[in-house]
């Protein structure tokens, strides 16, 4: 819960910002470069994705043996449990935001322009017609990826955290898709492992239909009408 929580209010709102930024490039070259540049982390697997982080902040990687070679003490991040919850979503950032980019693109390129001119021309500056049209015609997909969000909630980078458990340990690492791994795959439990997944599957449920009937209230559409 504590890795979700910290994932919906910094990896969450971080690909909408990027959508904001290349939005406002005046340079359709220059998007597109910046595009396909961050794009590209997404279609690396978890293994090569865990395998770049350690060369770079590794023991013997770039950024260590640069500050020994300047004289400098080096940091330990990867193996270090204080800050695993830091790599995690440091690296959640650098491979999905990229991608996860794209919707809200498309969501932009559909807003009106007449309403851009429009506030303009009542004096609305760029902080302005972000706040007054941009944001409004993104907060439809942000409602409803939210409440998606909520439904994953339980469900936290699997293949990522078990490729970097032994390094930090299972009491600093341990979630559930992990626990049903560890204790009904390798530990032969199965009666706990499919508890737990069933629990997971009930909670999920009854919290994409929470929020879908906060978001009704609210008078948005959410991810169904009923």
């Amino acid at each position: 819960m504590i890795l979700t929580l910290i994932q919906t209010v910094i990896v969450f709102p971080a690909p909408i910002v990027v959508a904001l930024v290349l939005h406002s490039l005046l340079s359709n070259k220059l998007r597109q470069i910046v595009q396909t540049i961050i794009y590209l982390p997404h279609f690396m697997s978890w293994v090569i994705v865990v395998a770049v982080f350690q060369q770079v902040l590794g023991g013997t990687g770039m950024i260590n043996n640069w500050l020994r070679g300047h004289g400098y003490d080096p940091i330990h991040v990867i193996g270090n449990v204080e800050a695993f919850r830091a790599l995690l979503t440091s690296q959640v950032l650098w491979k999905d935001t990229g991608w996860a980019t794209i919707l809200f693109l498309a969501v932009l390129s559909q807003i009106d322009r007449a309403l851009y001119e429009a506030s303009a021309v009542d004096g609305a500056g760029r902080w302005r017609q972000t706040w007054h049209v941009t944001l409004p015609g993104l907060k439809p997909i942000i409602i409803l990826l939210l409440i998606l969000k909520l439904g994953d909630s339980l469900t936290v980078g699997f293949e990522q955290i078990v490729l970097q458990q032994q390094a930090v340990g299972v009491d600093a690492s341990e979630v559930l898709d992990t626990y049903v791994y560890n204790n009904g795959i390798l530990g032969g439990n199965w009666g706990v492992a499919a508890a737990v997944g069933l629990v997971k599957s009930a909670v999920a449920l009854a919290l994409v239909l929470s929020a879908n009937k906060i978001a009704h209230r609210f008078g948005e559409e959410g991810v169904y009408r009923g």
